[in-house]
C-alpha cells in the first residue's frame, strides 16, 4: 500500500492535526457526511469518533455517527446507510462488518450520488472513492513477527479471529499465517471465529486451550478478541506459558502488558481513520479530490514491555483518551 508521509505524520498525533497539518475550509457551504461504523462502544471506535468530529470542526461539516449494536450485524448497517441518504447525507464515511453483504447498500447509495470513502474494513464495492486505514496483511505479518522475534524454539499457535465475512480480520489471519509458514518453526493448531465481544471471546479462548493445551502462542485479531483471549489466559493461568498478540489498545489491553497477559499489542491509529475520513469526504464533496489516493495506509506499531513507555508507544496505547 502506498504511504501519505506527511499525513501519517500529522495523523499520529491528533493535536498535530488540529494544528494546522489540514488546510482551513474556507467554503461556506456546510456539506453533510454520515459515518457508519462496526460499533459504537470500544475505545477503538471512541478514537474514530474523536478524530472524525475534530475533521469535522476543521471544515465545517455536518458530522452523524450510527453503528448496530454488534459488530456482527451487517442488516443494521445497511439500513444506517440507506436512512443515513434519506436524511440528506452527501458523503458516508463506512466501516464494513461484511464485505460482500455490505456491498449493495454502498452501491445504493453511491448510485444516489453519495460520495463514499472506507474506513479500517473495506467493503466489495467500486463505488469506494478512497480506502482509508491499516494494511491489514501487512499488520497480521507484524503479530506473527512479533512473536517470531520473541518466543524460542517451535511455535504452536492458535488464532482468536473475529466475523469470517470481515475483511480486516481475514487480511489480518492471512498474513500471520504466511508468515509463521515462511519461518519454518511454527504451525496453526486451532483457529476460532467468535464474536467481536470480550464475553465470547474469553469463553472460546478458554475452550480452545483447554482443547489443545499444547499453544504456546495466541493471535487476537481486533480490541474485543483481545480483551477476552487475554481474560482467558489471566483466569488459566497460562501467562508464563502462553505468550499473547493482540489488536488495538484499552485499558485492559494495557493493564494485560503489564501483569503479563498480554506480550505484545498492534496497534493501529484509529484517530487518523477518523480524521482522515472525514477530511476525504469534505474534499470530494468539495471538488478538492485531485491527487486523492486511491488507498492511505495508516500507521501501525508493535508495542511491548520494553518499549511501552516511550513517548511513541504512549501515543499510540492511549489514543482513545484524546
Amino acid at each position: 500500500m502506498k504511504r501519505n508521509n506527511l499525513r501519517l505524520c500529522c495523523a499520529l498525533l491528533g493535536l498535530a492535526l488540529l494544528s494546522g497539518c489540514a488546510a482551513n475550509s474556507t467554503e461556506t457551504q456546510q456539506y453533510s457526511v454520515a459515518l457508519v461504523t462496526k460499533s459504537t462502544e470500544t475505545e477503538f471506535w471512541l478514537s474514530v469518533f474523536a478524530g472524525a468530529e475534530a475533521a469535522a470542526t476543521e471544515y465545517n461539516v455536518k458530522l452523524s455517527i450510527t453503528g448496530p449494536e454488534t459488530e456482527e450485524d451487517f442488516e443494521a448497517q445497511n439500513e444506517m446507510v440507506a436512512q443515513a441518504v434519506k436524511d440528506g447525507a452527501q458523503a458516508l464515511v463506512f466501516s464494513a462488518i461484511d464485505y460482500e453483504n455490505n456491498a449493495a447498500a454502498i452501491d445504493e447509495a453511491a448510485r444516489a450520488g453519495v460520495k463514499v470513502v472506507a474506513i479500517d474494513s473495506s467493503v466489495a464495492s467500486d463505488m469506494v472513492s478512497t480506502y482509508i486505514g491499516t494494511d491489514n496483511y501487512a499488520a497480521g505479518q507484524m503479530a506473527a513477527q512479533a512473536a517470531l522475534d520473541r518466543v524460542e524454539g517451535p511455535i504452536v499457535a492458535g488464532l482468536v479471529n473475529y466475523d469470517i465475512s470481515s475483511a480486516n480480520g481475514q487480511e489480518r489471519e492471512r498474513g500471520a499465517r504466511d508468515l509463521l509458514a515462511e519461518s519454518g518453526r511454527a504451525e496453526v493448531a486451532a483457529v476460532i471465529n467468535t464474536l467481536a465481544e470480550a464475553g465470547k471471546a474469553r469463553t472460546d479462548t478458554e475452550q480452545m486451550l483447554r482443547e489443545h493445551p499444547e499453544i504456546n502462542v495466541l493471535f487476537a485479531f481486533n480490541e474485543p478478541t483481545s480483551v477476552g483471549a487475554a481474560r482467558a489466559v489471566g483466569e488459566l493461568g497460562l501467562s508464563g506459558s502462553v505468550f499473547l498478540v493482540g489488536f488495538d489498545s484499552n485499558v485492559a489491553t494495557v493493564d494485560g502488558l503489564q501483569d503479563g497477559s498480554v506480550d505484545a499489542l498492534i496497534v493501529q491509529n484509529p484517530y487518523a481513520m477518523g480524521y482522515l475520513g472525514v477530511e476525504s469526504a469534505y474534499r470530494l464533496l468539495a471538488g478538492h479530490a485531485d491527487g486523492m489516493e486511491k488507498i492511505v495506509d495508516t500507521s501501525t506499531l508493535t508495542v511491548d514491555r520494553e518499549n511501552m513507555f516511550t513517548l511513541d508507544a504512549q501515543k499510540a496505547l492511549f489514543a482513545f483518551e484524546q
